[in-house]
């Protein structure tokens, strides 16, 4: 990898709006990929970097871009709890339903990890919460098994 696309993963992780808008006008290519399948927006994103998150998306960073293991963004901020972050991937365009590896979906991290303002937020948007992972299992199966009783409660109310 050459130096300036380091540079972009290394703005991108820390937030640095200023070196990205120079590296972006320098013509680097965004959807850039690391050794992981990381791009410059999953960096952004899942190190809470707003700014730098709104600029690699307005600049047209793949929203729906998967790691390695088939991780999006989205993904990542439902598992950190990083609302605003996500709230400006799902205005961008993100797939609520876009399914890893392993079959798991934002709603199914935000479920299991206790991020039910992220529950809301991906169900107020339209997630399916009857998509399953690799084990047969859905959101609210998961909301069970980890006792969040609160997202069994917000999903069992859009299921009315």
């Amino acid at each position: 990898m050459d130096s300036q696309v380091n540079a972009l993963f290394d703005a991108a992780r820390t937030g640095d709006v200023a070196l990205l808008n120079e590296l972006i006008a320098a013509g680097v290519d965004i959807n850039s990929r690391d050794a992981r399948g990381y791009t410059p927006l999953i960096l952004a994103a899942y190190n809470e970097q707003l700014e730098a998150t709104r600029v690699l998306l307005e600049a047209g960073a793949d929203v729906n871009a998967g790691d390695a293991g088939g991780n999006t963004a989205l993904m990542g901020v439902c598992f950190k709890g990083y609302a605003p972050i996500a709230e400006l991937l799902i205005a961008h365009g993100a797939d609520l339903n876009l399914q890893h590896g392993n079959g798991g979906t934002a709603l199914m991290f935000a479920t299991m990890f206790g991020r039910n303002k992220l529950v809301k937020l991906v169900m107020d948007h339209g997630a399916n919460p009857t998509l399953r992972e690799n084990r047969g299992l859905t959101a609210m199966d998961l909301a069970i098994q980890q006792g969040n009783v609160e997202a069994a409660e917000i999903l069992e109310a859009y299921h009315q």
